[in-house]
C-alpha cells in the first residue's frame, strides 16, 4: 500500500519505530513553510536551527533508503499551508494511506484532525515515541485532586521511572534538594567551559531572507552555535556531563551579565525538536553522577533531572489537559502593551537589557532569566499575556508551544489564576539582586522604592499588591506580602503609585 508519511520540524527523532523494517512504499514528507515561519514573528536563529535540523533529518532518511518528499521554503511546488501541501502530494503520488505523527502543538493536531475529515484515503496516527508520559497521564493522575502540584507528580515519576530511588525511597532520603540550587555566580571556578560546536548556515539563511519571511533577532552564520544532528546534541550532552554538570544545581538559578549559559546544557532546542529523547538524557546523565570520575553532587543531579522528568513532563500534561480554553486565560485581567524595548534590549534597566539583548544575540536566556526578569517586568507592568506569550514563543529557539504556553501563561504571568503557580511570581529588586550581578552596574538603586534613582522593580512591586489585592488577598500564599504592604506609610504608597505608573507608561 503506498504510504504518505508526514514528519514534522520537530519529530526528528531517529530512534522512532517508523525507520524500522522494510521502508518499500513508504514516501516520507518535510516542509519548510510559511505557515510555520509566520504565526509569531520568530528569532532567526530559530527558524535557521529548525530548517537545518529537518534537512539533516531528511539527509538521513535518504541515506537509508527512505524516499523524501522535501520542500524549502523556495520550492515551486511549496503551497505554504501543511493541508494544501498533503492533499497535493495524496493526489499526485496516488497516495493509498496517510499517516502522522501526533503533534506536540494543538494548533497542528486540529489542523490534521480537520485533515482526516477530508481525506478518502485511509489514515493512521502514531504516537512519537519521545516523552516519558501520555498526553492524558497527568490529567489522569490528579483526577479528584484539589491542585496540579508539579512536586506530587514529579515524585510519581521518580517512582515509576525508578530514577534516583534507593529501595523506594529518594536517594540522599529527599526527593527535592531545590534549597541547595541557589548560589549566586562569582566567578570563583573561573570562566565555565561551553561546547564548541558551530556551523555555516549561510545557504539556508539566504533562503529564509530572500523568501521574505520576517524575523527578529542577530545571527552568525558562518558560527551557529545551536546543535542541529543528532550527533551535535549527543556530543553536547557529553560535554555538560563532563564539564558542567558537576556545578549546574548550584548555579542553575544565577544571572550574569557577562555568561550567556553559565552551566546549564544548551541541549533545549534537542530535546524539542527530538533530535534526543529525554530518558537518553537523564541516563546519560545519571551515568556520571554514578560513575564519580568527575565528582558530582547529588544536588546537582537531582536538580538536571527534575528539570527534564518532573518540570518538562509536567508542563506538556497541563498543556494537553487544559487546552484549547488554556490558550485565552488572563484572569488577572492585564491589558497593557509590552514594552518596545522587549524587541531591541534598549533600556536603562541593567538586568532587562542584559537579559533581552542575550536572548536577541542568542535566542536564549535559562528558566530565572525568563521568570524573574522579562516576565516579572511583564508582570507587574500588568501586560496583556496575549503579547507575552508571543514574544516569549518567537524569541527563545526551543519555544515551542507545548511547553513554552504553560510556563509562560501559567508560571510567569499567573494568567491561569493559579492551575501552575500557587502565587504570582513576583519580586522587587531583592531577590534579582540577590541571585543575579546586574544591579551593582546599573543606574538605579536596588534598595530604592521611591524617587529619580530607585529601581523600577520596587515600586511595580507594591504598586501590583496595591492594584491586584482584591484578586488575590484570598491565596494563603500572598499573607504576608500584603500585610507587610500594611505597614507601608501612606505617603510612601503613594509615591510608590505614582513611581510605577511611570514604567507602566513609559515604552523604553
Amino acid at each position: 500500500m503506498k504510504t504518505l508519511r508526514l514528519l514534522l520540524g520537530d519529530q526528528l527523532n531517529q530512534k522512532h519505530s517508523w525507520f524500522r523494517g522494510n521502508q518499500e512504499d513508504k514516501i516520507y514528507f518535510m516542509a519548510e513553510m510559511r505557515q510555520e515561519t509566520d504565526y509569531v514573528v520568530h528569532h532567526i536563529q530559530k527558524i535557521v536551527a529548525f530548517f537545518e535540523a529537518m534537512q539533516i533529518f531528511s539527509e538521513w532518511l535518504k541515506n537509508r533508503g527512505c524516499n523524501v518528499i522535501y520542500y524549502r521554503i523556495d520550492d515551486k511546488n511549496n503551497k505554504q499551508n501543511l493541508t494544501k501541501n498533503i492533499e497535493d502530494i495524496i493526489r499526485k503520488h496516488k497516495i493509498e494511506k496517510f499517516e502522522y505523527q501526533l503533534p506536540d502543538e494543538y494548533r497542528l493536531d486540529q489542523q490534521l484532525l480537520q485533515l482526516e475529515k477530508r481525506l478518502s484515503i485511509e489514515f493512521q496516527a502514531y504516537d512519537t515515541e519521545h516523552f516519558l508520559t501520555t498526553r492524558k497521564e497527568l490529567a489522569d493522575f490528579f483526577q479528584g485532586k484539589k491542585s496540579l502540584l508539579m512536586e506530587s507528580f514529579y515524585h510519581y515519576m521518580r517512582k515509576k521511572h525508578d530514577i534516583l530511588m534507593n529501595n523506594g525511597k529518594p536517594e540522599g532520603g529527599k526527593w527535592n534538594f531545590d534549597q541547595s540550587n541557589r548560589k549566586k555566580w562569582n566567578g570563583k571556578l573561573g570562566k565555565p567551559k561551553q561546547g564548541k560546536i558551530t556551523s555555516n548556515v549561510t545557504s539556508t539563511l539566504s533562503r529564509i531572507k530572500n523568501s521574505g519571511v520576517n524575523s527578529i533577532g542577530e545571527i552568525d552564520p558562518e558560527n551557529f552555535i545551536w546543535p542541529t544532528s543528532r550527533e551535535e546534541s549527543i556530543k553536547l550532552l557529553r560535554h555538560f556531563c563532563k564539564y558542567l554538570l558537576a556545578h549546574f544545581g548550584d548555579f542553575q538559578d544565577a544571572m550574569d551579565p557577562d555568561e550567556a549559559f553559565l552551566y546549564h546544557s544548551r541541549i533545549s532546542f534537542s530535546l524539542n525538536s527530538k533530535l534526543i529523547s529525554p530518558k537518553e538524557v537523564i541516563d546519560t546523565a545519571i551515568k556520571s553522577w554514578e560513575d564519580g570520575k568527575i565528582p558530582i553532587g547529588l544536588n546537582q543531579i537531582e536538580g538536571f533531572v527534575r528539570q527534564i522528568l518532573g518540570w518538562r513532563e509536567y508542563m506538556r500534561g497541563v498543556y494537553w489537559m487544559s487546552m484549547p480554553s488554556y490558550e485565552h486565560q488572563n484572569k488577572l485581567k492585564n491589558k497593557n502593551n509590552l514594552p518596545d524595548f522587549f524587541w531591541d534590549a534598549k533600556t536603562s534597566m541593567n538586568c532587562l537589557h542584559n537579559t533581552i539583548r542575550n536572548s536577541l544575540e542568542n535566542a536564549y536566556a535559562h528558566h530565572i532569566q525568563r521568570l524573574m526578569i522579562t516576565g516579572n517586568f511583564a508582570l507587574l507592568t500588568q501586560t496583556d499575556p496575549d503579547q507575552v506569550e508571543s514574544w516569549y514563543l518567537g524569541i527563545y529557539i526551543d519555544a515551542i508551544q507545548w511547553v513554552e504556553m504553560p510556563n509562560t501563561r501559567g508560571m510567569s504571568q499567573f494568567a491561569d489564576g493559579g492551575l501552575v503557580a500557587t502565587k504570582p511570581y513576583i519580586s522587587s529588586g531583592s531577590y534579582i539582586n540577590k541571585m543575579s550581578n546586574y544591579c551593582s552596574d546599573c543606574i538605579y538603586d536596588v534598595k530604592q522604592r521611591t524617587g529619580e534613582k530607585a529601581c523600577p522593580f520596587n515600586s511595580l512591586y507594591w504598586n501590583f499588591l496595591i492594584e491586584k489585592r482584591k484578586m488575590l488577598e484570598g491565596n494563603h500564599r500572598m499573607t504576608m506580602m500584603f500585610s507587610l504592604l500594611d505597614k507601608l506609610e501612606k505617603s510612601e504608597v503613594t509615591a510608590i503609585k505614582k513611581r510605577a505608573k511611570q514604567f507602566m507608561t513609559k515604552k523604553s
